[in-house]
C-alpha cells in the first residue's frame, strides 16, 4: 500500500522546465572553472569530483523543496547508476594493473621499439601518428602516450624541420585513436558503461568510423611528410637504444598482447580477459626483467645495482606491479618516464570521479530534470543523422562548458540514453556517437584538462595543434556522415512514444 502511495504521489509530481533543469549545470560549469583555474590538471584529484556532489547537492535540494521529491526517489536512483558501474570499476582496477604489468614486463618498451624501427624521413608525420596509436592501443592512455614517446617525437620531429604543430597534431591524432579504441582505455570503458553496451560490442562498433577517419588523418600526414624535407633521426636511435639498455627485448614479449588480441576476438569477457593480461604479463616480467622486477622491490635502488632476485623480492616486485607506483631509476630521464606506472592505485582518482558522476546523473534522473532536458531534445531529434547530429554537437558542447572529458561522457551518455531507447535505436549508437566526440575533442579545447596537459606536455600551445589534429576533428563529422548513410544503423523497435513511461 505504501508503495502504491509512493508512485501514485511520484506521478503528480510537477516535472522542472528545462530552463530550471540548466541550473544545476550552470552551478557544475561556475565551479569548475574555478577548480579548474585554480589546479589546472591536478583538478581531477579532488577538486572536479567535489563540484559534481555540489552540483548534486543544488539538483536535489531544488528538486526535493520546490517539487516535493521524496529523498527515497533520489536515493534510489543514485543507487541504481553505482551499482551500473560497478564492473567498470572492477575493469578499471585490472587497467591500471595491466599498466603496471605490461610496463614493467618490457611488453610496452618491446612495441615501441619495434615500432619506431619504421620511422623514416620522408614518412616522419605518419609514422608518428601510426607509433602514438600503437603505443596508446597497447596502454590505454593517451596522456601517457604523449608524455613518453610524444616528447620523443616531437623532438625528432623539431630536429628534421617539421612545425611543432604538425607533429603534435600527429601525435595526438594516434594517441587519442589508442585511447577511444583500445579495451585498456579508461574513457572507452566510461563511454560502453554508461550507455549499458558491453565494452567488445562497443569497440567493435566504433571501428566503422575510427578506421576510415585514421585512415585519412594518415593519408595527410604522409602527404604532408612527403613534401617536406627531412633529416636524420638519430634520437629514435638513442631512445631505442635506452630501452634495450633498460629491459630485454624479445619478440618473445609480444606473445602477451598477441594472446590477449585472441581472447578479445573469440569473445571473452572483458575482465576475464584483463585478469588474463595481467597475469601472463606479471610471469613474463619475472622470466623476461627480473632486473626491473628487482626495481621495482627496491625503489631506492637502480638497475645497475641489481644483484640478483629473491623469492621475496620478487613477490614484491609483482605486487607492487599490480597495485602500486613504479619507478625505476635508469638514467634516462625519458625512460624513467616511460615505464613509471601508478597501478590499481592511479585508477582511485578516475574511480571516484566516475562515482560522483553518476551521483550527479542519478539526481538528475531522479528529480525529472534529465527529462525535461531530454524531451527538449527530443524535437530537435527525428532521424538517426539528427539524433547522431545533436549527440556529438553536446559531447562538444561538455568539453566545452565542463573543462573535462570524464564529466562530459558521462553527462552526455545520460542525456540521451532514454532518447535513444524511446526513438528505438541500439545502445551501441550512443556509446559510438559519444566516444566520437566527448572523447576526441577533449584535446581541442584550451582550457579543457586534456587540452591544458597535452599543450604543457608537448609545449606547443592548443591552438597551434589544433587545425593539424586531424583524426580528433573528422571523428565527430564521421559519425554524423555515417549516420546520414545509414550504414550499419538499426533499431531495435519502431519509436515509441511510452518508452518511458513503460520503462518506470
Amino acid at each position: 500500500m505504501a508503495g502504491l502511495t509512493k508512485r501514485k504521489n511520484e506521478g503528480q509530481r510537477r516535472e522542472p522546465s528545462w530552463a530550471v533543469s540548466l541550473i544545476p549545470f550552470i552551478v557544475l560549469t561556475l565551479s569548475l572553472v574555478v577548480v579548474i583555474s585554480i589546479f589546472g590538471a591536478d583538478a581531477l584529484s579532488g577538486g572536479s569530483q567535489v563540484c559534481l556532489l555540489l552540483a548534486s547537492a543544488v539538483t536535489a535540494a531544488i528538486s526535493m523543496f520546490a517539487y516535493r521529491t521524496p529523498w527515497e526517489v533520489l536515493e534510489d536512483c543514485i543507487l541504481d547508476n553505482i551499482r551500473s558501474v560497478g564492473s567498470a570499476i572492477l575493469i578499471l582496477l585490472l587497467i591500471g594493473a595491466i599498466a603496471g604489468t605490461w610496463m614493467v614486463s618490457g611488453i610496452v618498451p618491446a612495441m615501441i621499439c619495434y615500432g619506431m624501427k619504421v620511422i623514416f624521413p620522408s614518412v616522419f608525420l605518419a609514422a608518428a601518428c601510426a607509433i602514438s596509436a600503437l603505443v596508446s592501443v597497447m596502454t590505454g592512455s593517451s596522456w601517457t602516450t604523449i608524455a613518453t614517446i610524444g616528447v620523443a617525437l616531437i623532438g625528432i620531429g623539431t630536429a628534421q624541420g617539421f612545425e611543432p604543430g604538425w607533429t603534435a597534431g600527429a601525435i595526438i591524432s594516434g594517441a587519442y585513436f589508442g585511447d577511444k579504441v583500445s579495451p585498456l582505455s579508461d574513457t572507452t570503458v566510461l563511454a560502453s558503461s554508461s550507455s549499458g553496451t558491453p565494452l567488445f560490442t562497443h569497440i567493435r562498433y566504433m571501428m566503422i568510423t575510427t578506421i576510415p577517419s585514421l585512415t585519412i588523418a594518415l593519408i595527410i600526414f604522409l602527404a604532408a611528410s612527403l613534401l617536406h624535407p627531412a633529416a636524420e633521426v638519430s634520437q629514435v636511435a638513442e631512445f631505442s637504444q635506452s630501452l634495450r639498455s633498460a629491459f630485454n627485448i624479445t619478440p618473445w614479449l609480444l606473445v602477451v598482447p598477441v594472446i590477449t588480441g585472441v581472447l578479445i576476438v573469440r569473445k571473452v569477457p572483458a575482465i576475464l580477459t584483463l585478469f588474463s593480461a595481467a597475469v601472463m604479463a606479471a610471469i613474463a616480467a619475472l622470466v623476461f626483467q627480473p632486473q626491473a622486477v628487482w626495481a621495482v622491490a627496491n625503489p631506492d635502488a637502480s638497475l645497475s645495482a641489481f644483484t640478483g632476485l629473491s623469492f621475496m623480492d620478487a613477490c614484491e616486485g609483482t605486487a607492487v606491479t599490480f597495485y602500486g607506483s613504479t619507478g625505476i631509476q635508469t638514467g634516462n630521464e625519458a625512460i624513467d618516464s616511460l615505464i613509471s606506472t601508478r597501478g590499481m592505485t592511479g585508477m582511485l582518482n578516475t574511480i571516484f570521479l566516475i562515482i560522483c558522476s553518476v551521483t550527479f546523473g542519478g539526481v538528475l534522473a531522479g528529480s525529472g530534470m534529465l527529462k525535461s532536458l531530454t524531451d527538449l531534445f527530443a524535437k530537435l531529434a527525428h532521424r538517426a543523422v539528427t539524433l547522431v547530429g545533436s549527440t556529438v554537437s553536446t559531447g562538444l558542447l561538455c568539453n566545452m562548458v565542463t573543462g573535462d572529458q570524464y564529466i562530459s561522457i558521462i553527462l552526455t551518455s545520460n542525456l540521451y540514453k532514454k532518447l535513444y531507447e524511446q526513438k528505438g535505436y541500439e545502445k551501441r549508437l550512443l556509446s559510438r556517437s559519444v566516444e566520437d566526440s566527448a572523447t576526441v575533442t577533449s584535446v581541442l579545447i584550451p582550457w579543457n584538462s586534456c587540452g591544458m596537459t597535452q599543450a604543457t606536455v608537448l609545449k606547443v600551445p592548443t591552438l597551434e595543434y589544433l587545425p593539424y589534429t586531424f583524426f580528433n576533428i573528422i571523428s565527430p563529422l564521421m559519425s554524423v556522415l555515417i549516420a546520414a548513410i545509414g550504414y550499419k544503423i538499426f533499431r531495435t523497435h519502431p519509436e515509441r512514444p511510452d518508452a518511458e513511461k513503460e520503462a518506470k
